[in-house]
């Protein structure tokens, strides 16, 4: 089974984007810990960086609410940064399939 994170990253590599992983997980606090509070991975490509936080469909409202409370949200944005959060959920034939949501 493959995270919500893996599957973004190759999504968006298949679009034509350099894509780096950026969370990591603190071993001593026993949390997951984001970029700016809320990027999962960075994206790039010519004339564009992109914030991406991965998360499951059902759980992407929730994400999108912590994001744009974030203090961090403005300053990423005007640093000309594009953010938008992914969201996973199986089809009925058992694939993946990917909701994007554009802050």
């Amino acid at each position: 089974m493959t995270s919500p994170l893996t599957r973004s990253k190759k999504a968006l590599e298949k679009d034509g984007y350099h894509v780096e992983k950026t969370e990591h997980f603190n071993s001593w606090a026993k949390v997951r810990i984001d970029l700016w509070g809320f990027c999962d991975l960075l994206a790039i490509r010519e004339n564009e960086i992109l914030a991406v936080q991965t998360t499951s469909a059902s759980n992407m409202s929730a994400r999108v609410k912590k994001i744009l409370g974030h203090d961090n949200y403005a300053k990423v944005k005007a640093a000309g940064i594009k953010v938008r959060v992914d969201g996973w959920k199986k089809n009925k034939k058992g694939r993946y399939e990917i909701k994007i949501r554009e802050l």
